[in-house]
């Protein structure tokens, strides 16, 4: 006796769709769950990368120390200059400094202690 099967476009009994749409939807279904589960393993990935670098990068590296012991940058500005701001970024420091030979902006390296530039600013 051969057995008869019925044809793949037969919708399953009480849904609209067809065992070969049901196969093609569990297979998009689990490759789109690897898909996540690799970007999220590659998104970890990269951070852990990314960390691991900052110290190779010559990054600061925040250490407790004696105010004896912590270095001390001298900094030549204009007779009567006062500090107006200034802003940190990495191991930079931007100093406005206004007053005595008129308004400027001296950049400082924290890890030399050198002055890496010095703008003058001028009015128009």
């Amino acid at each position: 006796m051969a057995v008869i099967s019925e044809p793949d476009n037969t919708p399953l009994p009480g849904t609209v769709f067809t065992p070969r749409q049901v196969r093609v939807l569990k297979v998009a279904v689990i490759v789109m769950g690897l898909l996540l589960v690799g970007g999220f393993a590659f998104v970890l990935a990269a951070i852990v990368y990314q960390a691991s670098r900052l110290k190779q990068d010559g990054a600061v590296t925040l250490q407790v120390q004696d105010s004896a012991a912590s270095p001390i940058i001298d900094l030549p500005v204009g007779q009567g200059a006062g500090l107006t701001a200034m802003s940190l970024d990495d191991n930079r420091l931007a100093l406005h400094l206004s007053g005595g030979d008129g308004p400027e902006i001296v950049v400082v390296d924290l890890g030399s202690g050198k002055i890496v530039a010095r703008v003058k600013l001028k009015p128009q």
